[in-house]
């Protein structure tokens, strides 16, 4: 369980299992990387990064998880503590092996299955398991640069 205590900045966002909802969480991650004042971060990059990786950690979420039923819901949490940017997305699902995902072939220009290959190159650390009533895909960015007390208005 985590120490809420040592969080600087947290965000949960709980919604229904339906695509219709993907712009909504993108637009929240973009806008929490535009926000978080990282003296020596690039945020439109951190912005960008967190709204494709929110946005393909949810999308797989919504797809995999639970797709015959859109009345579930998947829960979305993002928290800063201290440089560490950790965002974890909660599904209801069965789970699978993320360490079993290959590499997208990048010689097919379907756009499919290049999800967890993005997530994995733009966020520090990846993994997935099982958590209580489900699993979480847990992503970690360490940020660069002091990060002030207000971030957020």
């Amino acid at each position: 369980m985590r120490d809420a205590s040592k969080s600087i900045l947290s965000v949960d966002i709980e919604v229904p299992n339906q695509t219709r909802f993907l712009a909504l969480i993108g637009n929240i991650a973009e806008q929490i990387g535009q926000d978080l004042a990282v003296s020596a971060g690039d945020h439109d990059t951190l912005a960008y990064n967190l709204n494709l990786v929110l946005t393909e950690a949810a999308a797989n979420a919504i797809q995999y998880a639970s797709p015959s039923d859109p009345g579930s819901t998947i829960r979305i949490s993002i928290e800063l503590e201290d440089k560490d940017l950790v965002v974890r997305v909660y599904d209801h699902g069965h789970g699978f092996d993320l360490e079993a995902v290959p590499e997208p072939d990048f010689a097919d220009l379907s756009e499919r299955g290049r999800g967890i290959f993005f997530i994995r190159t733009l966020m520090d650390s990846v993994n997935y398991h099982k958590a209580e009533g489900g699993n979480v895909l847990e992503m970690r960015k360490m940020l660069i640069g002091d990060v002030p007390e207000k971030r957020l208005s």
